[in-house]
């Protein structure tokens, strides 16, 4: 149920092409038909993730911070915002950045979709439910965010991206979505970007420990990066502004998916606890009635199949 939408594009501009579910994203337009603009600025994407598609025609490459003003080659008609520090490791690393690509760079990308008359999507977060109080969380939730707190950069960036998202369709008339995306993980990720599963991953090929934080009965959905471009790319057909809940609706704990890893792997490794980070949401799960109903999606991608999937690349990966 998760095939990528038929919705035929001319011209794609995808800004944060080059990073995890970007590149994805980039891949699979391509492969549809469409010509694709990247747009990145190399802090946190990497160049082996779009090396495949440098020769295939339709591809360009713009390296920019979409922070600042920025021009592609022809006009779209989609423009895909995706730009943002995403794992806790780069947000951490990058607080500023962040925050600019979630406001300025926003604002940017709007501004070009506006003065092309494209659709707009934005790629928002989960992490704007903070720890949640509502489970599974919908889309009506507002959210318990603590915008103070170490990951209050990422949290309230996206949290800001969409505001301005609903502002300028309501003052200019954009046409403009919003996805809430859930955790995903696939092949491209980096073993040291701090998300659980190359964490998990990279320490279990490694013959080390894997490090569960807390007692490890935090909960995540993991929805697998194939299932994630679909959800996307159904939204950008659809013509709903959002926002939409896109991630699994299956729940695992942080143990669960420590000891999962190891028998994937088939490592011996030992499961070692350390301190839990401050604010770490105790559970995350998205109620995706709105993506079934309206978008004819939900993810198709078993954990352990998916899991698979991405520790046969982690194998194929020179050391990160």
């Amino acid at each position: 149920m998760s095939t990528v939408s038929t919705q035929r594009w001319e011209h794609a501009v995808v800004t944060g092409g080059a990073g995890f579910v970007g590149s994805h994203l980039c891949t699979a337009l391509l492969d549809a038909g469409t010509a694709v603009t990247c747009v990145d600025d190399f802090s946190t994407g990497r160049a082996e993730n779009i090396s495949a598609l440098a020769d295939r025609p339709g591809f360009t490459l713009l390296r920019a911070n979409v922070s600042e003003p920025f021009t592609v080659p022809r006009p779209p008609d989609l423009v895909l915002h995706l730009a943002s520090p995403a794992s806790p490791a780069d947000y951490l690393r990058l607080p500023l950045h962040t925050m600019e690509a979630g406001s300025l760079g926003t604002r940017n990308a709007l501004e070009l979709a506006h003065r092309c008359e494209a659709r707009f999507l934005l790629a928002s977060t989960s992490e704007v439910y903070g720890d949640p109080q509502e489970h599974p969380q919908n889309e009506r939730y507002w959210g318990n965010v603590n915008p103070v707190g170490p990951r209050s950069v990422y949290d309230e960036a996206k949290r800001f991206g969409e505001a301005l998202t609903t502002a300028e369709a309501g003052f200019h008339g954009t046409d403009t979505s919003i996805v809430r995306l859930f955790n995903t993980y696939g092949p491209r990720m980096r073993g040291y970007d701090g998300r659980a599963v190359p964490t998990f991953i990279r320490q279990a090929l490694a013959g080390e420990p894997l490090t569960v934080t807390g007692d490890g009965l935090q909960t995540r959905s993991l929805c697998y990066v194939d299932d994630t471009v679909a959800g996307i790319l159904a939204m950008a057909a659809h013509g709903m502004r959002g926002p939409v809940n896109i991630g699994n609706p299956t729940e695992i704990t942080m143990l669960e998916l420590a000891r999962l890893v190891l028998e994937l792997t088939g490592s011996d490794s030992e499961i070692r606890f350390i301190e839990r980070p401050t604010d770490d949401p105790s559970v995350r799960c998205p109620d995706i009635t709105l993506a079934r109903d309206k978008l004819q999606w939900e993810p198709s991608v078993a954990a352990e199949d998916g899991l698979r999937r991405t520790i046969a690349w982690f194998r194929a990966q020179p050391d990160d």
